[in-house]
């Protein structure tokens, strides 16, 4: 088990209702990580619709986790 940090941005915000929280998770990598949150949160956005950053970097959905890692789903975002 292992403490992430997550921050939620736009319409993930909008859906936890929390810019960001922290929890402990066995997830091994993003991917796994944001299926998780899917299931607690009942997120709407696919995954092929989103980046993952972890420690401030992007990062491949395959990349592990660590504890102590701050991670950011990075969804579309709509402008001009």
């Amino acid at each position: 088990m292992k403490t992430i940090r997550v921050q939620y941005f736009a319409l993930l915000r909008e859906q936890r209702g929390l810019p960001q929280e922290t929890l402990a998770t066995d997830a091994t990598d993003a991917r796994a990580l944001y299926a998780e949150l899917c299931a607690r949160h009942a997120f709407t956005l696919p995954v092929e619709r989103l980046r993952a950053a972890i420690n401030g970097d992007f990062a491949p959905w395959s990349a592990p986790l660590k504890d102590g890692d701050e991670v950011v789903f990075i969804p579309p975002v709509a402008g001009g």
